[in-house]
């Protein structure tokens, strides 16, 4: 006989398949948004349109947009950990790492021929208020731990510390190869990963080969004051938003930063959209100018590669004017967004240039030059946070030699 209650626990459980069926929907809705316009762009109604539902219905299931934007975000962390989980069970770090890479390009492979649902990019975390913000760092620092533990070394801080570095560079690489794979056919993602292994295997240095930068100085600007004028919004706005994101770094926080009013901020701009373009081109004057230096230097191609990334992470590193982190660009625009990317792509294209030019004279391992150049953006926009670590290596010199090992010496020891 049919227990009374079955009825009613049947009519739940589908209550609850549909609930779930539907928030997915949503959260895919939420992540397409989120990688097309960043979480400035993501409103109720974007997502309601997508999804064919009134925005009153989307409240039913998060009550607040930054919910939905972090159980979004969430929802990449927990992909991003199985996929962690899956690599760590390889047998060496080689492997591990050949496995996570793997698993990432699947996971782009898919989404862009529309087999899986989209993640979104996790870049915006930053630009969420608290507790949302830390909750959210805290769930990926859990998997950050987890993919430090992919290196075997020898027991000691100083190796410890080595592996967080090879660890940021490796996570930031894989997350930002979703930008720069849109270059590149699905059925050429096998090569890729060939080319990309080569690198995280041996690196772009020759084996025994020192890195020797030259002494190098990154261009601050042209006119340095004590006064509050353009350029001193240019710094304060590129650390606020490569703290807090688009979306996170306000006008009044910009404007606090310098202890001015928000008048003041319209007094010397038009706007934030037109501050954020600014910024990037101040960043990429910053680099190309740093890139030519570096080519007039005297020495070995290596050497000259070294020295202009040495003295762009130790810029990073110092944070006093650093470098706009490339992730910003996602909350512009369209029409505003791509002439940034296309003036970065010529400076990818230089670093390349540069590494050919070293291959051929011998001072530089033969690696995918393009490929290596976009790793390298990677890794200089991503040194900005990784500044804490920085700070407490003996040197910056230190800390900068050895951040930068985990591409031009590989993150496999042997």
């Amino acid at each position: 006989m049919t227990s009374p209650a079955a009825p009613a626990r049947l009519a739940e459980a589908e209550t609850s398949v549909r609930y779930r069926a539907k928030r997915d929907l949503i959260l895919d809705a939420a992540a397409r948004v989120i990688n097309q316009r960043g979480l400035r762009g993501l409103t109720f109604v974007s997502v309601a349109e997508a999804v064919e539902m009134n925005t009153t219905s989307i409240t039913y299931y998060f009550k607040r947009k930054e919910l939905l934007a972090a159980a979004a975000l969430e929802r990449s962390i927990q992909h991003l950990t199985r996929k962690i989980d899956t690599a760590g069970q390889e047998p060496d770090p080689e492997r591990r790492v050949a496995r996570l890479l793997r698993l990432a390009l699947d996971q782009n492979a898919e989404e862009r021929l529309g087999t899986c649902p989209p993640l979104a990019r996790l870049s915006d975390m930053r630009s969420l208020d608290e507790p949302l913000r830390s909750e959210l760092f805290a769930s990926y620092m859990t998997a950050f731990r987890k993919v430090v533990d992919f290196f075997d070394a020898p027991a000691g801080a100083a190796a410890r510390e080595l592996n967080w570095a090879r660890t940021h560079v490796l996570l930031d690489t894989i997350h930002w190869s979703r930008v720069w794979l849109q270059k590149y056919s699905v059925g050429d993602y096998d090569r890729v990963h060939t080319r990309m292994m080569e690198l995280f295997r041996h690196g772009y240095a020759p084996s025994g080969s020192r890195w020797s930068p030259l002494p190098l100085t990154v261009p601050a600007s042209d006119t340095e004051t004590e006064e509050v004028n353009r350029e001193t919004y240019l710094r304060a706005a590129t650390v606020t938003i490569n703290e807090r994101g688009y979306r996170g770094a306000s006008v009044e926080r910009i404007a606090g930063a310098l202890n001015v009013s928000k008048g003041s901020f319209y007094h010397h701009l038009d706007g934030k959209d037109g501050l954020v373009v600014d910024c990037f081109e101040r960043s990429y004057d910053r680099i190309s100018r740093t890139q030519r230096n570096a080519m007039a230097l005297e020495g070995s191609w290596l050497d000259r590669l070294a020295s202009a990334i040495a003295a762009l992470t130790d810029v990073q590193f110092e944070a006093g004017f650093p470098l706009l982190r490339i992730t910003a660009l996602m909350a512009l625009p369209r029409d505003l967004r791509q002439p940034i990317l296309e003036r970065s792509d010529r400076i990818s294209q230089r670093f390349a240039g540069m590494m050919i030019d070293g291959i051929s004279e011998g001072s530089i391992r033969p690696v995918d030059p393009l490929i290596t150049a976009h790793c390298l953006i990677s890794s200089l926009n991503s040194a900005f946070d990784f500044r804490v670590w920085a700070d407490h290596r003996a040197d910056r010199a230190t800390a900068v030699r050895l951040y930068s090992s985990a591409l031009a010496n590989g993150m496999i020891d042997r």
